[in-house]
């Protein structure tokens, strides 16, 4: 990065040109559902985690989850995003930490892991329309739907090229109407539910991959938010605030609607293997009528609108970020006229062809091998800057010491390696592949670089603590 010397700490009037540099539009609401699709998107495609383990251990699970992973994981995001207030998120966080090299790697396996992530929400919103309309489960209708959500991306990939705020409303508008059937769902279902039927559980047939790939899929990603860092309005008071928000609509619109599907309706073995993507729709449809599964799969529609176009702006601003920083080609950090990372959306757009002949459920273990390294790495940075910068200017501060911040992240470190440890062999073989692609990939680059093939450039106002000395305090954005 070799912004400043040896002996120069970051100038506070440096620092703050960051600020101004380009115009921070994000207020509070649309940040928290951004968060809200980032991480979630409703329940919509929860219900795997009631098949594989039954409802007990489905509510528990979005209980206590959270509590060993979703808040760790959001609380770090608080204090390093408003640390580092720029797109790129934990790319500069881990660069920070231990130099370019490994904020590359970090943000290669981020970058890969959400494009991956990308390819799923057309299949689960195929998934409930089928449900009701077999129709679409082949043949013609099948690949003239999927030429349909193909528009549909293009359509959303222009939303994306247009501008932050767009999306940013968007994602309230598209959460409200996908969340609304659910609480609809939740009253109607009051008179016909059974206490007894949320203690159902048998530890015998419990399939703990798919349980737990379906937590974990389904409540991690609060660190994506930090890539647009730099498009936040006052991000030292607005990120702490609505990730906070944002983790208590994720859990409840996760909890409440598993309470009341689980609750009032009969859970026999048969009816137990139908739990799986979609069956929301049927619950609907048992609970309130067809009426209502018409909403919820209307409202699964808004829904995977809503991921696919919220997790394709962190993974365009996590390009322009790299591309700040002089990782990658400096194209990358070209922007519109509308303030948007054009040629980052564009790649982080069409990502989703390639994964194709992959079943849902792999790519969904997939993904998670290759983000729980890049969260493995994060925690390290965060234990790290915290020992070598103590006194670094952190807006928000977790109430922990060093050792603190070590305990806080050994919990979800070991559920990372207990997640990688039940991956199959063939998910284990493409994930190691992509890391070591990744590690190829970036001596490349500098080789690269260094001829003068392709242009590299790093913005001079951005602060590098990896150089700075222990007064880096002075750091202000």
């Amino acid at each position: 990065m070799g912004l400043h010397n040896e002996h120069e700490p970051p100038s506070p009037k440096r620092a703050t040109a960051t600020a101004n540099n380009n115009v921070r539009s994000l207020s509070t609401l649309p940040l928290i559902f951004l968060i809200f699709y980032e991480v979630s998107g409703g329940p919509y495609g929860v219900e795997d985690s009631v098949q594989a383990a039954g409802p007990l251990l489905a509510l528990v699970g979005f209980l206590v989850f959270p509590l060993i992973w979703s808040v760790h994981e959001a609380l770090i995001t608080a204090e390093m995003g408003t640390m580092f207030p720029e797109d790129g998120g934990y790319v500069v966080w881990v660069s920070s930490a231990f130099g370019t090299f490994w904020g590359f790697q970090q943000g290669w396996m981020k970058w890969l892991s959400g494009v991956i992530d990308n390819t799923l929400y057309p299949v689960l919103f195929l998934d409930y329309l089928q449900r009701g309309n077999p129709v679409f489960a082949d043949g013609y209708p099948r690949v003239l739907f999927l030429l349909a959500l193909t528009v549909a991306a293009v359509a959303l990939t222009y939303m994306n090229f247009r501008g932050l705020t767009i999306v940013g409303w968007v994602a309230v508008l598209l959460g409200v109407f996908s969340l609304i059937p659910f609480i609809i769902m939740g009253f109607i279902s009051i008179p016909k539910i059974e206490p007894a039927r949320w203690l159902v559980v048998d530890l015998h047939v419990v399939d703990w991959n798919s349980y737990l790939n379906s937590l974990f899929w389904n409540l991690n990603y609060w660190d994506s938010i930090s890539t647009l860092a730099g498009e936040v309005n006052n991000p030292k008071k607005t990120l702490p605030k609505a990730l906070l928000y944002a983790l208590i609509l994720v859990v409840s619109g996760y909890f409440f609607p598993l309470l009341a599907g689980t609750g009032a309706v009969p859970l026999h073995r048969e009816v137990r293997d139908q739990w799986t993507d979609g069956y929301f729709s049927d619950v609907a449809k048992i609970i309130g009528g067809v009426w209502l599964r018409w909403w919820i799969q209307a409202g699964a529609g808004m829904s995977n609108m809503g991921l696919f176009v919220t997790e394709m702006s962190s993974d365009s601003f996590q390009l322009l970020g790299m591309a700040e920083r002089g990782m990658i080609p400096e194209f990358f950090a070209k922007r519109s006229r509308y303030g948007t990372p054009s040629i980052g959306i564009l790649f982080s757009a069409s990502g989703f062809i390639l994964l194709k002949w992959l079943s849902s459920e792999e790519i969904t273990a997939a993904r998670n091998f290759l983000y729980g390294f890049g969260m493995i790495l994060e925690f390290i940075a965060f234990v790290r800057l915290r020992m070598k910068y103590p006194t670094a200017s952190r807006p928000y501060k977790i109430p922990v010491g060093t050792v603190g911040s070590i305990l806080l992240c050994v919990p979800p470190t070991i559920l990372i390696f207990v997640v990688l440890a039940l991956s199959s062999l063939k998910v284990m073989i493409i994930s190691v592949i992509a890391i070591i692609m990744g590690l190829v990939l970036q001596p490349s680059l500098k080789f690269v670089e260094k001829k003068r093939w392709i242009k590299f450039s790093t913005k001079a106002h951005l602060p590098d603590l990896l150089n700075a000395h222990e007064n880096s305090e002075s750091l202000v954005y």
